[in-house]
């Protein structure tokens, strides 16, 4: 048997990462789903807080063995790195309530944008035509089986601006500072899985308070409520460690573009659980549309001239230095 080389030991674990992430946050969206769908327990805000709590206790354990080393990550860019995730959790649970549906699907898309953005204003890189055309055709086929009504008020679209670019600089830093500071995942988590289950857990239940109207200490903590909180908060250390993975492994942008396919599976798995109302020619040409572009946008952005970094500047979103 010959040996595997460098390049496809990469491709395989390149391949690995995706299959990790896709499995994990379609699996803690269906969760999800079925925890507040069928339920009736709103309260992500806190949830988010109990999800980053359990890959605290994690990171702690991976340390405790030996698995994690230590490391060194500035308080300045913690609190940056914390109020740009805090600010993209509560931003778009705000935008979802105050725009509708298909407002809120829109202003996800934008995130793509805003990436390819400060990947050329912040690293200098280019993209080619085939590139960008192949991100227009994703955008373009989810835009197409995830938008319906679609309706526009000023502080929907203030809360969906807050939403998108705190949730593209919480990716951008994610990839910036591992390789500013050379840092693995689990260090990273380790640094800002900590600080954002102390804050989302002081925060959230005041967040969905003013969401919901409704108090997460008096709701019925029933057997089968517990056991979905718990295997939600389980599957969710998957999610954040490959969401860290991924991005680090290649760049924010490629971690959105091809990671509409869990967008894609989630409105397939939904159809099959909870009913096929909605499922239609539309839809399904979409759900074609938007694959067909990611299979385009991995092959085109793998070629030479691609997607390239034209020089190998480390600036950072807030003061533009090298």
């Amino acid at each position: 048997m010959a040996p595997v080389s460098k390049a496809e030991r990469k491709a395989l674990m390149d391949a690995g990462a995706w299959i990790f992430n896709v499995v994990t946050s379609v699996g803690i969206i269906m969760v999800n789903k079925a925890l507040m769908a069928t339920h009736g327990y709103s309260f992500a805000t806190t949830l988010t807080g109990l999800h980053f709590a359990t890959t605290t206790l994690m990171t702690v354990v991976m340390r405790w063995l030996g698995y994690v080393q230590p490391s060194h990550l500035p308080l300045p860019e913690l609190i940056k790195f914390m109020v740009f995730a805090n600010l993209s959790i509560v931003g778009m649970n705000v935008s979802l309530m105050w725009n509708s549906v298909g407002f809120y699907q829109i202003a996800k898309l934008c995130i793509i944008p805003v990436l390819c953005l400060f990947e050329v204003v912040f690293d200098n890189f280019r993209y080619s035509r085939g590139t960008k055309l192949s991100i227009m055709v994703v955008l373009l086929g989810v835009g197409v089986c995830t938008v319906s009504d679609v309706s526009v008020n000023t502080r929907g679209l203030a809360a969906a601006a807050v939403a998108v670019w705190s949730t593209a600089l919480q990716q951008y830093y994610v990839h910036y500072l591992q390789k500013k500071y050379s840092l693995g995942s689990f260090n990273l988590l380790g640094h800002t899985a900590p600080a954002q289950m102390a804050s989302l857990l002081v925060l959230g239940p005041f967040v969905d308070y003013w969401l919901t109207s409704k108090k997460v200490y008096s709701f019925d903590y029933s057997p089968i409520v517990i056991f979905f909180i718990v295997l939600s908060c389980i599957i969710a250390i998957g999610t954040n460690l490959s969401q860290f993975i991924c991005i680090g492994r290649f760049t924010a942008v490629s971690f959105q573009v091809l990671g509409h396919m869990k967008t894609i599976l989630v409105l397939i798995l939904g159809f099959i659980f909870f009913g096929k109302e909605g499922l239609n020619l539309q839809v399904a040409l979409g759900m074609l549309l938007a694959v067909v572009g990611m299979i385009w946008y991995g092959n085109a952005s793998s070629k030479p001239g691609g997607k390239e970094r034209l020089s190998h500047p480390e600036k950072s979103p807030e003061d533009g230095r090298v």
